[in-house]
């Protein structure tokens, strides 16, 4: 018989054996009854071992991850430290029989050379293997302290009690199973909603390992960043309830664990990195408990971005449900990344855009103060050269009345050259889609969108409305729209954008029409709404609207408030179709 652990050392039952049917009803019913197979093995030993009358048994199970006959539960004499490492196949009488798909019935153990003491008092021994179909998953062993104990009978019933231990067996693990991807694929369902609230990289990071770690039930996961154009990794995050230090810095990929899966772009399965050849690597955590990893990588269009480790605290087989539920989570690890660094380039597009708005309101407040100094500037040289004044050569007034004229000429120079740069450059005007440059700019701020929870209905037009434009101003006039739109709606709406056309005698018109379902616009403001620094907001500038009035003028096109109420506003923007 085996070594016997102590999860179960109570002695063997007593008393007058059961009959057989309902041996067979109660082995049966412990797959409805017991809460996992742990517990169904602990009430099926005694009632095997009162059946055939044994002073001594074991169930053991052979574990895919070792390869060795791992004792379950026993009862009879034994300590938890003759089992701690298990029976390998082949040892002892349990071993022979795991190893040849076999029952074996020795009536005499001192006789019997492949037996190996654990009982001294024992002397008869009988074991049947628990398979599944044609693979053994376990065995159960019973003694006796009479030789002869067990019969050739006896031996044939164990082998009908085995196969329905068997059966009982497999249906609780398939229960755990379903139990087990149940819970996974509710915290791989939590683990999403919460991935795609991240925009902050490192918030990401350790949100990922935290999540893997706790969804895989192991002692430790990383994230590692790959940077291919420097030929490095750098461990980003590393979740571990011990926090020991992360490996520094960016480290050289091909002296690291994650070189393998950043190379093949396949998730590789590492048995023991307590081995030998591990000790050199510089990726892996300072903590020696760390045995089994699987490192899935992180790949977007190709482009290897990072990969994600799961360890385990002991030597572990990966099977396909967990490769698949940590490639899932690499996946989401991907797209939760592209999306934050996305969104940091969403920030950036409207910083800048919001650095132009400054820069046109600039341009636009020199055209205005250009264009009132031309007028009063040109009186004054028309009068300083209708006065005629001449001093002869020598007096100092002479040389004041040039220095004058000149003067005058700069600043009509000066004025000039602001007005002409105040203006958008003809060259920058190309022949757009007004649908393809609304598509855009809704690009820009859909993360801005769907964080305000505004959702957008675009009713394409039904052919293609080409005007000619400076497309980024065009683009600057609606992002402002939409942001107005946002704002009036605080806690969330919609807003819906239309295209429509008017004929009329010379270029047909293109009208974009942009509603919300805001508060709308205060009466007292609706009539000066394009004018320069009103605003309906504390923290508004008051130029957003009088820009985007500009800039359509420039365009020879126009922008009104069509219609407004505690419904919501529309927007209405105008431009020439081109011809």
């Amino acid at each position: 018989m085996p070594a016997s652990p102590a999860a179960s050392s109570s002695p063997p039952a007593t008393g007058h054996p059961a009959p057989v049917s309902e041996i067979f009803y109660r082995l049966a019913s412990l797959a409805t009854r017991s809460a996992d197979a742990k517990g169904a093995m602990r009430e099926m030993l005694p009632l095997l071992a009162n059946a055939f009358g044994a002073d001594a048994g074991s169930i053991g199970l052979l574990s895919p991850d070792t390869g060795r006959i791992e004792i379950e539960v026993w009862i009879g004499a034994g300590t938890e430290d003759d089992a701690s490492h298990g029976l390998a196949l082949g040892h002892g009488i349990t071993g022979w029989c795991v190893l040849n798909h076999r029952s074996l019935l020795v009536p005499d153990v001192t006789t019997e050379p492949r037996y190996i003491a654990v009982r001294p008092t024992a002397r008869c021994e009988m074991a049947a293997p628990i398979q599944d179909g044609d693979q053994v998953i376990g065995v159960i062993d019973l003694e006796s302290d009479r030789v002869g104990g067990f019969t050739p009978a006896d031996l044939t019933l164990l082998e009908q009690f085995a196969a329905e231990a068997a059966r009982v067996l497999q249906r609780l693990w398939e229960l755990a199973h379903l139990k087990n991807k149940a819970r996974q694929l509710e915290s791989l369902i939590t683990a999403g909603q919460s991935l795609v609230t991240k925009f902050e990289s490192q918030d990401l990071f350790e949100t990922l390992t935290r999540e893997a770690r706790r969804m895989m039930q192991a002692r430790a996961c990383a994230l590692y960043l790959h940077d291919a154009a420097k030929g490095t990794v750098r461990c980003a995050a590393l979740a571990h309830d011990e926090a020991p230090p992360l490996p520094a810095g960016d480290l050289d990929v091909e002296a690291c664990l994650v070189a393998s899966p950043i190379r093949t772009r396949r998730q590789v399965w590492f048995a023991d990195i307590q081995s030998p050849e591990f000790r050199e690597l510089l990726d892996l955590p300072a903590d020696p408990a760390l045995r089994s990893v699987l490192a899935s990588p992180m790949i977007s269009e190709g482009e290897v971005l990072g990969v994600v480790a799961i360890f385990t605290d002991r030597v572990h087989r990966f099977d396909n449900d967990e490769k698949r539920l940590c490639a899932a989570l690499a996946s989401l690890g991907t797209v939760a990344l592209e999306n934050a660094r996305l969104y940091a380039r969403v920030f950036q597009s409207e910083e800048v855009l919001r650095k132009n708005e400054r820069l046109t309101t600039l341009g636009l407040l020199a055209a205005e103060i250009a264009h009132e100094i031309r007028n009063p500037l040109t009186v004054l040289k028309l009068l300083h050269g209708g006065l005629g004044l001449d001093f002869p050569d020598g007096d100092p007034r002479r040389t004041d009345i040039r220095v004058i004229g000149e003067k005058l000429d700069q600043l009509e120079a000066i004025v000039t050259r602001v007005l002409g740069f105040a203006q958008a450059p003809s060259s920058l005007h190309s022949r757009w889609a007004l649908a393809d440059i609304v598509a855009d700019t809704l690009l820009l701020v859909r993360l801005k969108l769907t964080q305000n929870k505004v959702a957008v209905t675009v009713h394409a037009p039904a052919e293609p409305l080409v005007v000619e434009a400076h497309k980024g101003q065009i683009q600057q006039v609606v992002l402002n729209l939409l942001i107005n739109a946002m704002h009036a709606m605080p806690d969330g709406g919609k807003i819906t954008v239309a295209f429509a056309t008017e004929m009329r005698p010379g270029p047909a018109l293109a009208h974009l029409d942009i509603t919300d379902t805001g508060t709308g616009v205060d009466a007292s403001l609706r009539a000066r709404i394009f004018d320069s620094f009103l605003s309906g907001r504390p923290d508004g500038t008051g130029l957003g609207l009088a820009i985007a009035k500009r800039i359509l003028v420039s365009h020879h096109g126009d922008i009104a408030l069509r219609e407004t109420s505690p419904a919501g506003t529309t927007m209405r923007v105008t431009l020439p179709l081109a011809r």
